[in-house]
């Protein structure tokens, strides 16, 4: 006996990427983010780096 799926098949028309778009821009937040904390860490409040021209 086997048995019936449980899945459904949707089509294009009922997908709704809003969940998907949702993690693609907190994952985004979450960068933008720890690049500023590494900028502030790193860089404020320490003098520029000399540039070597050669």
């Amino acid at each position: 006996m086997s048995r019936p799926r449980a899945s459904k098949e949707i089509g294009h028309e009922e997908f709704d990427p809003i969940g998907t778009l949702a993690l693609i821009g907190l994952y985004f937040l979450i960068l933008v983010m720890l690049w500023l904390f590494t900028y502030f860490v790193e860089f404020v409040g320490n003098e520029p780096t000399p540039m070597l021209l050669v």
